[in-house]
């Protein structure tokens, strides 16, 4: 089985991310960050820029664009970062479901001690 990104060419994974090994500081991407294009792409756009925009027409995560694309997520990230720094996408970490309150905790369990 092929593994994303371990067979491709480590120059080519250079030539993507234009030598860097990390997203810019204060990256805000994880693997389950949700990635929404807020642009199409445009002419003489990188090809792995423009098909991020094409997968994010809708909220996507991190980890679904690079298995998509076929690359490491680290690389992802990198390519991510750039388009986020020139506002083409948006992210935003999923919802967390609703924690119950505390107070209803307790008195569950009370409830439960007491039968």
């Amino acid at each position: 089985m092929k593994r994303p990104g371990r067979d491709d060419s480590p120059d080519r994974l250079y030539t993507l991310t234009g030598g860097r090994s990390r997203p810019g500081p204060g990256s805000p991407f994880d693997l389950v960050t949700l990635v929404v294009a807020e642009s199409g792409p445009t002419v003489g756009m990188q090809s792995e820029h423009a098909a991020v925009l094409r997968l994010t027409q809708a909220p996507t995560a991190v980890v679904e664009v690079a298995a998509e694309l076929g690359l490491p997520v680290s690389i992802t990230k990198i390519l991510l970062s750039d388009l986020l720094a020139a506002g083409r996408v948006s992210a935003r970490h999923p919802r967390n479901s609703a924690l119950p309150d505390p107070d209803v905790l307790e008195q569950v369990l009370v409830g439960l001690r007491n039968l």
